[in-house]
């Protein structure tokens, strides 16, 4: 598995290695002897699996809190998304940069997501699937949201203008300034 940094060096950027023959490919999606090598050392719990029927569907952005506060490794099985990682941590350099990879099922790329950054994705084709493993158990207590389109945020989703497909949850998001601050930025020794 190669790992990256992505531009938020917390971010990590994964591509599995693929195997292919005659018949197609073959992958090794998780594998925990291979992400403790990279130095990824992490007990996932939950694995989640979402449909998005509509191109320019977007999800996001999302977080959840202490005490359920959740690493996510997602991937692209259908389809392909832009997914992106927002800092999120209170005193954090890079509070409110952004990062954003292009994952597909033809890629096979996994981006992993630590606590304390916001998530979420829009979908570039119709038809999208997208999984990820989390390392916590939803908590709807601990559950939060930031609007998608935070002018200080700034993400740049591809939409060309285009209004996304949005839940309620997120069309009805707080902007970044008026979010409650979860996660503490902490300098690790």
């Amino acid at each position: 598995m190669q790992t990256e940094a992505t531009a938020l060096p917390e971010v990590l950027l994964l591509t599995p290695r693929r195997f292919g023959d005659a018949r197609g490919w073959f992958t090794e999606t998780f594998n925990a002897l291979r992400m403790k090598e990279a130095g990824i050392e992490i007990d996932w719990v939950q694995d989640n699996h979402s449909f998005s029927a509509a191109k320019g569907t977007l999800r996001g952005l999302h977080y959840q809190s202490a005490p359920h506060a959740q690493d996510k490794l997602v991937r692209c099985t259908r389809g392909a998304i832009l997914d992106v990682a927002v800092d999120f941590r209170e005193g954090s350099p890079r509070f409110g940069k952004w990062v954003a990879e292009e994952l597909s099922a033809e890629n096979g790329r996994q981006l992993l997501i630590p606590q304390g950054f916001l998530h979420g994705f829009v979908t570039l084709t119709p038809d999208v699937e997208v999984q990820y493993k989390c390392s916590d158990f939803y908590a709807p207590d601990c559950d939060g949201a930031v609007r998608w389109d935070d002018p200080e945020i700034g993400i740049d989703w591809g939409l060309d203008g285009t209004q996304p497909v949005l839940s309620d949850k997120d069309q009805a998001a707080p902007l970044l300034k008026d979010a409650g601050r979860p996660f503490r930025f902490e300098v690790k020794a």
